[in-house]
């Protein structure tokens, strides 16, 4: 590597002496002290990957010396120290890895050459569903079907552990991702061949942000940038804006992490953050634990923010020390941060920010956010208002028939509009937080000592992201008070914030079914959107682990919390939440008297080896994978077929059909569920057609491993609404020539046999949500070849780049509305192949008239062009190695 600024220089650690690339070299020419935390690490990424060719000196000039309230449009390389994956995005990805080896060797070239050429690291956690909760039994019962519907994939992923260098995998029941990562694999500072460096991931799901709580600057990216990073490609981006948050004061009693977050959320959105960094500063982070640090980066992805990073500092070691990890590697962060200007201390001087919010922590309010999306947040004293506005307009969709009678758990009741009927525990966000896990477990015993139960309606569980929250809750004995409200831990993973919340009791989804009830979910995750956490479950509403309890008592989200009795005990007095609810004085010493970094050691000391399911897997052998024409998980996706050594070049779109018309707010969910199959959709027949029975399906996100059935289920979300078939739910379209509505997937196959192109248009923030590299890869399966929309959000946009599916945007004021377009036309694309920022869009109408305008090409940087002329971002790599 060049060196042009001659900043390598040696630090003593210890008795040990490093190198490393000292950014106060800069100091006298750059002022690199006014940069923000996150610039610094983007800095030394550049000075350490210094080539010529990717990342030049004129480069790391332009960087160095940026004003950050006037950014120029200028790329940078970044290049991630390690990558992180899941097991729904990562089964894709290493399935992408073993048909890239196939398809190197039938270019020629060696198939060994296809390696992750950094540390990768896998943990399986989306899987385990909650089929059995309530009962002590209920871990073990999941995890044993857990393993009889993954077993083949589980085999798969074995298989990449030994075939694959610098991959290694989580065994599954272990913990939820970005805890993991938090307390076991996060280095914060890495040491490579003698070299320090800061920590730095890319993840394959959208919270790998989480880790920004350590000040480990991290985000999550689509499977597909995933892979090429993993193969050694730098990310291009340009500069991003960093917007400050100043975090002062504390917060009051009664209010959670969880209530800051979601403070947080409201906040950031409405000032609008995609694309840009977000960065905490200011005296409040003296008062604020990491976990709940932590908590606030994980939620990135709901403000829209590539990433919400904290500097490192006292608090940093105080955790690196309580998780368990050495002396020598908490050394050594203390001594590279202070070296290199990224340790933060009280009362320093600001950094310079593109613009600057403040929030004062001591006004936080108890809150949860629903019933759709995590940004919309409601004050606790406003969730029946809120619930009740939602119902009325659901009501124009889905007319309610009332109350059900019921009888379940030798209970006989009425089930009602706004009932609870799943309260979860669960996720990353707030299960890696020991204040909200121990309130939630003092709010639990003390509705016991009050004689006060969950309603009979209510599907409880408890998911912790790692086993070392179950040894913090039976240490400080709480996790007796959950197991009797029927918090039992039913697995260590995601659980219902994925859709894996299993099915509802029959009693409770038929009645739900049969009256079309409007009932509702609370749960501690991070995401709600709709059709996400069930399919039968119209509200959802995010909240901290004590409110998730309290809500399953109450039973119902149509009351007011704050004012309204909880429940009766069984001599009839009524008891409130204020009654029961704990006190921060409380918890904290709950915390100081049961957690230990033993605990930490000991969990983590057999983190790779797993149980006797995992062991006694039968395993392929062999550099090459051995596909199964019989297997409905694990199948070669047809991204190389027929591919030559030459790039085909940029895509003609002439003539090309409307396959969906869309409003704001499409998530990934709803182009690619995560969630349940249902038995009638084309998935479901395709599975069906193939031996497996519906109870057997499994989940969208287990079987990503298997194009045919991702494909299927593209577009396919129950709550989708494609405006070219009008009052329609779900994953259907218009067939223009013929009129006929069909499935999407049947119309997309009925283009392709014609011949015809494909493109899709939408409204506002199209793709928000997860990392779903799926939802990219199916809409380049099903025929579509550009994205027309009012904006992107980061992630989407760059994972249809990477699959060779071109973006476009409308001018400023433009829509399909106001342009008249209502998916009948046939669409021309004219410059694309100049590689112009700007493209001629002619729509065609059945009258013959035309509706022309000009778009936008996001196509962002000269790297994306070059994966677009390729026909994707694997195509690309594999031509690179391959030559």
């Amino acid at each position: 590597m060049t060196d042009s600024f001659k900043v390598r220089a040696t630090l003593d650690v210890g008795s040990k002496q490093y190198q490393y690339y000292n950014l106060q070299a800069l100091e006298d020419k750059f002022r690199v002290s006014r940069l923000p935390f996150s610039y610094k690490v983007l800095l030394e990424n550049l000075l350490r990957n210094e080539d010529g060719e990717s990342v030049t000196a004129e480069d790391i000039e332009a960087f160095a010396s940026a004003d950050l309230r006037n950014l120029p449009a200028k790329e940078i390389a970044f290049t991630p120290a390690r990558v992180i994956l899941q097991d729904f995005t990562g089964v894709p990805c290493v399935v992408d890895l073993a048909a890239m080896r196939d398809a190197m060797k039938q270019l020629g070239g060696d198939a060994k050459k296809i390696n992750p050429l950094c540390p990768s690291e896998l943990v399986i956690d989306h899987s385990v569903m909650v089929d059995h909760y309530g009962s002590n039994d209920a871990l073990d019962l999941n995890a044993k079907l857990e393993f009889s519907r993954n077993k083949e994939r589980y085999a798969f992923l074995r298989w990449g552990q030994d075939a694959l260098n610098n991959f290694k995998v989580v065994p599954p029941d272990t913990g939820i991702v970005h805890q993991v990562n938090i307390e076991y694999l996060a280095r914060v500072v890495f040491e490579n061949d003698g070299v320090l460096y800061p920590d730095s991931c890319f993840g394959t799901d959208s919270h790998t942000t989480m880790v920004n709580g350590l000040g480990v600057l991290g985000w999550g990216v689509g499977g597909i940038e995933a892979e090429a990073a993993m193969l050694g490609q730098p990310s291009t981006m340009l500069m991003p804006e960093v917007i400050g948050v100043r975090l002062t004061g504390k917060l009051p009693e009664g209010a959670t992490a969880t209530d800051l977050v979601l403070t947080v959320t409201e906040m950031l959105r409405k000032r609008g953050v995609v694309e840009k960094f977000v960065e905490f500063f200011g005296d409040g982070l003296a008062e604020m634990t990491l976990a709940d640090r932590a908590t606030i980066a994980n939620m990135a992805p709901e403000y829209g923010a590539t990433c919400g990073i904290f500097p490192v500092d006292d608090e940093t070691l105080k955790y690196l020390r309580l998780t368990g990890r050495s002396e020598d590697q908490v050394e050594m962060v203390k001594a590279y941060a202070k070296a290199q200007g990224m340790w933060r201390e009280d009362n320093e001087p600001e950094a310079e920010y593109s613009d600057v919010l403040h929030l004062d922590m001591s006004t936080i309010l108890p809150s949860l956010a629903g019933p759709k999306r995590p940004q919309d947040r409601v004050l606790l004293t406003d969730v029946q208002a809120n619930f009740r506005k939602a119902f009325d307009a659901d009501q124009a969709h889905r007319p309610t028939k009332g109350p059900a009678q019921t009888e379940y758990k030798n209970q006989k009741f009425e089930l009602k509009d706004g009932a609870v009927v799943i309260a979860a525990i669960t996720s990353c966000t707030n299960t890696s937080n020991p204040a909200v896990l121990i309130g939630a477990g003092l709010l639990a015993r003390n509705a016991r000592e009050r004689g006060i139960n969950v309603k009979p309606w209510v599907k409880t569980s408890l998911a912790p992201g790692s086993k070392v929250v179950t040894d913090y809750l039976k240490k400080a004995g709480l996790l007796d008070d959950l197991e009797a409200l029927g918090f039992n831990v039913v697995g260590y993973g995601c659980t219902t914030c994925i859709g894996n919340s299993g099915p509802l009791p029959d009693p409770v989804g038929e009645a739900i079914s049969a009256n079309n009830l409007s009932v509702a979910s609370v749960l501690s995750g991070n995401r709600n959107f709709e059709g996400r956490v069930h399919q039968d479950v119209r509200m959802n509403y995010l909240a901290s682990p004590p409110l998730v309890v309290a809500y399953a008592l109450a039973g119902t989200v149509d009351m007011d919390l704050n004012n309204d009795p909880i429940g009766e005990n069984d001599k009839g007095e009524a008891v409130y939440l204020k009654d029961i609810w704990p006190s921060n004085h409380e918890i904290q010493d709950l915390i100081n008297s049961s957690l230990d970094a033993d605990m930490f050691k000991t969990s983590y000391s057999t983190v790779f080896n797993g149980d006797e399911r995992w062991r006694g897997l039968e395993v392929p052998t062999g550099d090459l994978y051995q596909w199964s024409n019989d297997s409905t998980y694990v199948q070669n996706p047809p991204y190389f077929q027929g591919m030559s050594k030459d790039a085909p070049g940029l895509p003609e779109i002439k003539g090309a059909r409307v396959l969906a018309l869309l409003g704001d707010s499409v998530t990934t969910d709803h182009i690619s569920p995560a969630g349940a199959i249902k038995k009638d959709s084309p998935a479901g027949k395709y599975l069906m057609e193939n031996g497996v029975e519906p109870a057997d399906f499994n989940s969208y996100g287990s079987r990503r491993g298997n194009h045919e059935v991702m494909m299927r289920g593209t577009f396919a979300n129950v709550r989708i609404r494609n405006q070219m078939v009008p009052g329609v739910e779900g994953g259907y379209t218009k067939h223009v020539p013929t009129d006929e509505q069909m499935s999407i997937y049947d119309a997309a196959m009925r283009y392709q046999q014609e011949g015809t192109p494909l493109v899709v248009i939408a409204g506002k923030e199209y793709g928000t949500g997860s990392s779903r590299d799926w939802a990219a890869k199916g809409t380049t399966l099903l025929g579509v070849k550009a994205v027309i929309t009012e904006s992107f959000e980061r992630i989407h946009r760059s994972n249809l780049v990477g699959m060779g599916v071109v973006p476009l945007t409308f001018k400023d004021g433009q829509n399909a509305e106001n342009l008249g377009l209502d998916g009948s036309e046939q669409i021309d694309i004219e410059g694309l192949e100049t590689g112009a920022k700007e493209v001629t869009v002619k729509a065609h109408k059945p009258d013959g008239s035309v509706v022309t305008f000009t778009a936008n090409v996001r196509v962002d940087t000269p790297k994306e062009w070059e994966y677009n002329r390729h026909g994707g971002v694997l195509n690309y790599v594999l031509r690179q190695l391959a030559a």
